[in-house]
C-alpha cells in the first residue's frame, strides 16, 4: 500500500525504490558524501508551533537548497487537534499545500517528537493511567504512520505512577519503547506501509540516559528487546542525546556530543540534539557529527517580534490618519496567554502567587513572547491578525508575507551553521549510486 507523503521528491522516490524509510536514506546520504571529503552536517528539524513558521522552513529549505524535518509533539499535532488545531492528516494536508505551493522539489520529513505516555499535557493534568495514557500513545503512533508521518520519536521516559523523586528504571524504559515500536510495527506490516525511521531516547535527566554506561545499557536492551520480537530489521536512526543545551542554557558542548557520536555510530545510529533553540555555537554541531537537532521556541519569537513589528507600523499609520481602526493583536496575545494559564509554569521563585498583571513589564512581554505558540488559534487572536493584515495591505504593505520571511531569516542561521546549504545534489547523487 502506498502511504501518503509530505513530497514526491526525487530523493524520496530513490528512497522508496531502495526499501529505506526516507530520514534513514538521507543521513546515510550525507555521511557517505562526507567520507568522501564534503562538509559534515547535521539535519535541522522545526517544531511546526504554527502556520507561519511550518510554511517558513519549507520555504527556507528552498532557498537553501536542502531537505527539511518537521518535530511535532502530541502537544501541537494529535487526533483532538493540538494545541494548533490539526490532526496528523491535517497537518501533513498544510505541509503537501505549501510544497506545491512554493515548488519545493526537495525532501520534507515529517516526524513525531516525543511519543510517550504522560508527554502530552492533558495526559498529565488528567492523571490517566499508565494503560490508558499508553494506549493514548499507541493510538497517536498509528495516526501518524497512517497520515504518512517518515519518523517516529518513541519516548517512554516519564513515569507518574512512581513516587515523587524516583527515577524510571532503564529497563522499563527499553520494555515500553519496544512495546511501542511492536505495536506501530505490527500495524504497519499488517497494512502495507513503507518502512518509518524511529528516534529514541531523551536528552530529560527523567529519561535516565545521562551517563554512558546507562547509554550503552539502553542501546543493547533495545536491540535485544526489538529481536526478541521479530524485528532485527528496525533500528532507530535516532537516538537523543544529552549535549548541554536545555531549557535553561544554550551552550552546546562538542566534547560530550562527539563521545556520544561515536558510540552510537557503533550501532549505526546518529546522534540527535534537542533545546537547540538561540543555540550559541551552532557551527560546532556538524563539526561534532551531531546527525539532527531540533528548534521550536525560537522561531515563536520571531513570529512574535515580526508581529510587534508590524503592529507599531500599524500604530504609525493610525496616528497619521492613514488608518481608522487598530488591530489590538498584542493586547489580544496577552489575553489569550493569561487566559490559557499556561504562562504559570514559567514562573520564578519570587513570583508565586502573582497575578500576570503585578509582574513587570519587560517579565510579561517574555512570558507572552514565549507563551504565544500555544494560543495562536485562539478565535480572538485569529481576528486581530486578520485586521492588522487587511488594514496594512490596503496600504501596500504585505505584512503575512513580511512574518513568514522573518522567521526564514531566523531559520536560515541554521541552515548556514548546519552545512544544509546546496545539500540536495549530493543527497541525490549518493541515492542514485546506491548507499
Amino acid at each position: 500500500m502506498k502511504r501518503k507523503t509530505a513530497d514526491n521528491s526525487r530523493i524520496r522516490q530513490l528512497a522508496e525504490k531502495a526499501g529505506r524509510p526516507l530520514a534513514d536514506a538521507v543521513l546515510q546520504a550525507l555521511k557517505k558524501s562526507a567520507g568522501r571529503g564534503a562538509p559534515r552536517v547535521t539535519l535541522f528539524a522545526a517544531c511546526p508551533n504554527s502556520e507561519a513558521v511550518t510554511r517558513a522552513a519549507i520555504r527556507g529549505a528552498l532557498g537553501a537548497g536542502a531537505p527539511i524535518k518537521f518535530a511535532a509533539t502530541l502537544n501541537q499535532v494529535d487526533l483532538d487537534g493540538g494545541y494548533t488545531g490539526w490532526t496528523q492528516a491535517e497537518f501533513m494536508a498544510l505541509v503537501q499545500d505549501e510544497v506545491d505551493r512554493s515548488e519545493f522539489s526537495g525532501p520534507v520529513i515529517v516526524a513525531l517528537d516525543h511519543g510517550g505516555p504522560w508527554l502530552k499535557d492533558k495526559q498529565s493534568i488528567e492523571h490517566w493511567p499508565l494503560e490508558k495514557a499508553m494506549q493514548g500513545v499507541k493510538d497517536s503512533l498509528i495516526a501518524c504512520a497512517e497520515a504518512g508521518y517518515d519518523l517516529l520519536h518513541v519516548d517512554p521516559t516519564v513515569d507518574r505512577t512512581l513516587p515523587a523523586g524516583k527515577t524510571i528504571s532503564i529497563q522499563t524504559v527499553v520494555e515500553r519503547t519496544v512495546e511501542l515500536i511492536v505495536h506501530t510495527e505490527k500495524h504497519r506490516r499488517q497494512r502495507g506501509l513503507p518502512p518509518i525511521s524511529y528516534e529514541v531516547g531523551t536528552e530529560e535527566v527523567h529519561g535516565g540516559l545521562a551517563d554512558l554506561g546507562t547509554f550503552r545499557n539502553f542501546l543493547q536492551g533495545l536491540k535485544e528487546g526489538l529481536k526478541s520480537h521479530g524485528l532485527t530489521d528496525v533500528w532507530p536512526c535516532f537516538v537523543v542525546g544529552k549535549v548541554g543545551t536545555d531549557l535553561h542554557t544554550s551552550l552546546f558542548d562538542p566534547e560530550v556530543a562527539g563521545t556520544l557520536v561515536r558510540i552510537a555510530a557503533e550501532w549505526g545510529s546518529f546522534i540527535k540534539g534537542h533545546y537547540t533553540d538561540s543555540v550559541e555555537n551552532p557551527e560546532a554541531y556538524p563539526a561534532s557529527g551531531m546527525g539532527g537537532a531540533n528548534v521550536g521556541p525560537e522561531f515563536t519569537e520571531a513570529e512574535y517580534n515580526s508581529l510587534k513589528k508590524y503592529c507599531a507600523e500599524e500604530e504609525k499609520l493610525l496616528a497619521a490618519g492613514r488608518l481608522k481602526e487598530k488591530s489590538g493583536l498584542l493586547q489580544s496575545l496577552e489575553d489569550a496567554v493569561v487566559a490559557s494559564r499556561r504562562w504559570e509554569k514559567w514562573r520564578l521563585a519570587n513570583e508565586k502567587d502573582k497575578p500576570f498583571s503585578q509582574l513587570g513589564r519587560e517579565r510579561r512581554e517574555w512570558l507572552v513572547r514565549t507563551g504565544c505558540r500555544y494560543i495562536w488559534t485562539d478565535p480572538n487572536v485569529l481576528e486581530a491578525r486578520k485586521k492588522l493584515y487587511a488594514g496594512l495591505s490596503g496600504l501596500g504593505i504585505d505584512a503575512e508575507s513580511g512574518v513568514i520571511g522573518d522567521i526564514v531569516r531566523v531559520m536560515d542561521k541554521y541552515f548556514d551553521k548546519f552545512n544544509l546549504k546546496g545539500t540536495l545534489g549530493r543527497i541525490e547523487k549518493e541515492l542514485e549510486a546506491g548507499l
